[in-house]
């Protein structure tokens, strides 16, 4: 006992030895690929050693047993902490209980030695039947190689057991191997795009990698390194498949687990330690760089997964490119090429023929047919249009041939996957060479999702999704913005705007809009567009942020119409910059269009419309809008117009036009409580964001103490606003989500949420105590650190002075800067609180004393706030 105990103690420290100097080859140099090989043969020669010890104490085992590595043990790829997948292979004859304890013991030692071993026991016949409910396992065995025991059995394993399985359930594995992983990439919302991604199971992870090489190995093309491709497509495959091995090394190292999620800290310290790079690159690069070499080799890798599925002979998979059915009637054929069940395919050369690869015009054919059909490149079709790209270069014709022809993409309704197939050939680039500079460029912060390139081409997805018919909660804003779309005559006009609205980006000059238009203008003048869409084109890049940033004011403000008005100066410009603005807000994260801006948005571009048309009597606009609410509410309120009317008397424009005729109705009747209660609240519970509003008469702290209040709860307030009327009586909202799940795990607690408030609000409770009451734990670090910025504007509004603050968004900030205005004198005219992402963005309409404030206390107002969120941050 006491020999066996010194033998497996010998096997133990020899491999973990053995894993020690692999860790430290790794952090000198070594490859990832090395790496994972490296520590696949130390397992190798532990499991063989501890197999020989448990045959020589029991001779039964030495027969009818064969251990084989499967799944990523089988390809010799085990990562630093990964799983061990091992198969012990029981002849027909063997008692599975007869053996039961051996493997047992085998497995302690594997566990004993810090391996998380994931052991299967199967008899060779159960391997020769395919368990629909457990096709992961059949798939695993594909990946297989011998480690010790009855070589006879693996072999008829080997040779005569999988092949058969799979050759006679091809189409049923390849069915269900497609399906799952279409429905991993939808648990990542279909996109490789991803803040923190998981270099493993995300599209373009290390997952589809194996994909590939399964299909592959399926239809009987090899390894993944074989499969048909151009030589520098397989080059790009393999450079990527070698980077992800790394950083799955590196992160398995750095938290010392299976962790393979790629997180913020965890780019940063890739970034540091240069992990990846190679002597094309910088020696010092930072994360957002580091993370633009991720995206290019997850995108080359998400392609060729893609690829392959369009081509799988069973169960086509639905991707982004395929958008329609697959019907005779949907097939084109033109000069050069034609469509074969959805996939390019281009005419066969003849001896002394030009191949139409060649040709530009052929190839932005293909291009125009893949945007307005749907349909993909075939990877023949590919292959030869990208070795003819050097020769397309010489012959490609600038003008207005070139623009007709590059409109006929953009105004596909499938525009965004053929432009990213032509930007991933690099045929894009050859058109528009100003684009290259955007090309998996990353914007690290906590808001943008996408990298610039692919923004871009969710931005054009969006405008063309108008076109059609939505479902769910877009559905509405969609019909709405369609309608404008449908429009405009110059449609090609605002793709193109799209397209080019970032390039400046790409250069590191302040303000990349007035670069992207800069930029633009060598386009144009290669595309000859005429002066007047020259001129539509350049005022639309040169002032696409202006809507969003008009949104960030009170947009019933009449003035703040007015400026906006004098940018975009008429009506097509409108339409453009607001159906540009609505897609661009989409486009940076799949929930940045809220509700709350598309209203906004919509209602901006509705009271700019009515400015910029001479036709309308401003002064009965406001009347007939006034009178109209008046009417509707009052229906609600029978024989109570005239109270009606008094109480709106003095809201801001803002309030009456942002809520429905219900809503005013019962802010109106929580208003006639006051004299029973002054504090009144109204609270919307939802899972997402819930919302509070207060109606009570307008006293000192009481935007900050609300805020205090939400703050002592742990709830995270996303927009807030208030307003008060000519009779002192205040309406104040707020919407804000429950960070902690307070309210959605304890639905008891909803009495007792709103009674804190309320006890806050009447002074029955002080909210100092509230706060002090709540423990305040350790804040997780930002992502991105966000500088605070107070600016102030006198001439955004005649009648109050314009605060704007940018923060970071951490909990307080909003009672921190209430206070402080307050003990400034100030009053809180109108708040419009936003955040996107980790960035707070907070607009206070002031007055003080009745009037704007004066330049000294602006300088004075703006040291207290600074000071405060410099404590509040603490």
């Amino acid at each position: 006992m006491q020999a066996n105990e010194s033998t497996d103690g010998d096997m133990r420290g020899r491999y973990q030895r053995r894993m020690l100097e692999i860790r430290g080859a790794f952090e000198t140099g070594t490859s990832g690929s090395a790496t994972i090989a490296a520590r696949s043969a130390a397992l190798d020669e532990l499991v063989r050693g501890l197999w020989q010890q448990a045959v020589e104490q029991d001779g039964r085992l030495a027969n009818g047993i064969a251990l084989a590595a499967v799944g990523g043990y089988g390809r010799q790829e085990l990562f630093p902490y990964s799983d061990v997948d091992l198969l012990f292979l029981l002849d027909a004859r063997v008692v599975e209980k007869d053996v039961k304890d051996a493997i047992r013991r085998v497995n302690q030692e594997m566990w004993d030695c810090g391996i998380r071993v994931s052991p299967t026991t199967r008899k060779i016949t159960e391997c020769e039947r395919l368990a629909e409910e457990n096709t992961e396992f059949t798939v695993s065995l594909m990946d297989h190689r011998m480690i010790a025991g009855d070589a006879a059995l693996y072999d008829k394993l080997s040779t005569q057991t999988i092949p058969k399985l799979l050759q006679r359930e091809q189409r049923t594995v390849i069915t269900r191997l497609m399906e799952l992983t279409r429905n991993r990439h939808a648990k990542y919302g279909d996109t490789l795009f991803h803040l923190e991604p998981n270099i493993k199971d995300c599209p373009g992870g290390l997952r589809d990698v194996h994909v590939c090489g399964w299909l592959s190995a399926l239809l009987g093309w090899g390894s993944q390194e074989k499969s048909p491709q151009t030589e520098a497509e397989g080059n790009e495959f393999l450079q990527a498949v070698e980077f992800l091995r790394l950083v799955r090394c590196f992160l398995h190292y750095r938290h010392e687990r299976d962790d393979n999620t790629l997180a913020w800290q965890a780019q940063d310290a890739a970034a540091e330690a240069a992990i990846g790079l190679n002597g094309r690159e910088p020696k010092k690069v930072d994360a957002a760089y580091w993370m633009r070499l991720y995206f290019r080799h997850a995108r080359s890798v998400e392609r060729r997964v893609m690829q392959m599925m369009e081509e799988m002979p069973v169960g086509k998979a639905p991707s982004k490119l395929l958008g329609l059915k697959r019907s005779r009637r949907a097939e084109v054929e033109q000069q050069g090429f034609r469509v074969e069940r959805g996939r390019v395919v281009l005419d066969a050369v003849m001896e002394g023929d030009e191949d139409p690869a060649n040709d530009p015009d052929v190839v932005l054919q293909v291009f125009t047919a893949v945007a307005q059909t749907g349909c993909t490149l075939g990877r023949e079709a590919e292959e030869r249009m990208s070795q003819a790209l050097p020769l397309l270069s010489s012959h490609l014709e600038e003008g207005p041939t070139l623009w007709h022809q590059l409109q006929g993409v953009l105004t596909g309704a499938h525009a965004g996957d053929a432009l990213r197939a032509m930007h991933a050939m690099g045929v894009l680039e050859l058109l528009i060479p100003e684009f290259h500079g955007i090309d998996a460029l990353v914007i690290r912060d906590a808001y943008h999702r996408y990298t610039v390139d692919e923004h871009t081409f969710v931005l054009i997805d969006t405008l063309h999704g108008l076109e059609g018919s939505q479902s769910g909660a877009k559905a509405e804003w969609a019909t709405r913005f369609g309608a404008l779309l449908r429009e405009l005559p110059h449609a090609g006009v605002l793709y193109l705007v799209a397209l080019l609205h970032d390039t400046g980006k790409g250069r590191s000059t302040g303000d990349h809009a007035q670069e992207s238009a800069r930029m633009a203008r060598s386009v144009l003048a290669r595309l000859e567009l005429d002066a007047y869409e020259s001129g539509l084109v350049l005022g639309l890049i040169a002032n696409h942020l202006e809507m969003s940033a008009a949104l960030r004011r009170d947009i019933f403000d009449a003035e703040t119409v007015g400026a906006f008005a004098g940018k975009v100066l008429t009506p097509e410009m409108l339409r453009m910059l607001t159906l540009f603005t609505y897609a661009d807000i989409n486009a940076v994260h799949p929930d940045a269009l809220t509700p709350w801006k598309a209203e906004n948005l919509w209602r901006l571009y509705m009271a700019t419309a009515n400015y910029l048309d001479r036709s309308v009597d401003e002064e009965r606009v406001g009347a007939q809008a006034e009178s109209e609410l008046v009417h509707r509410v009052a229906a609600l309120l029978p024989g109570q117009r005239a109270e009606v009317g008094a109480y709106l008397e003095g809201f801001p424009e803002r309030y009456v036009r942002t809520r429905t005729p219900e809503q005013v109705r019962t802010h109106f009747q929580m208003a006639n409580r006051l004299a029973e209660d002054r504090v009144q609240l109204n609270f919307r519970y939802a899972p997402v964001v819930s919302e509070l509003t207060v109606v009570t008469p307008d006293r000192a702290l009481l935007f900050a103490n609300m805020s205090g209040v939400l703050s002592a709860w742990g709830m995270n307030i996303v927009t807030a606003d208030a307003f008060s009327n000519r009779r002192g009586v205040v309406v104040d909202s707020f919407r804000f989500t429950d960070t902690f799940r307070t309210l959605e795990m304890n639905a008891s607690e909803h009495e007792a949420f709103v009674k804190s408030v309320h006890d806050v609000m009447t002074e029955a409770v002080s909210v100092e105590k509230l706060l002090s009451g709540r423990r305040r734990g350790r804040r997780k670090a930002p992502k991105v650190v966000v500088e605070p910025r107070v600016e102030f504007d006198d001439e955004a509004s005649s009648h109050s002075t314009l605060l704007e603050v940018v923060a970071q968004d951490v909990p307080g900030l909003l009672r921190a800067l209430s206070l402080t205005l307050a003990g400034q004198g100030c009053n809180i005219e109108v708040a419009l609180v936003d955040t996107e992402g980790e960035m707070a963005i907070d607009v206070f309409y002031l007055t003080r004393d009745g009037a704007k404030l004066e330049k000294h206390e602006e300088r004075v107002l703006r040291k207290a706030l600074l000071q405060a969120m410099e404590e509040n941050a603490r």
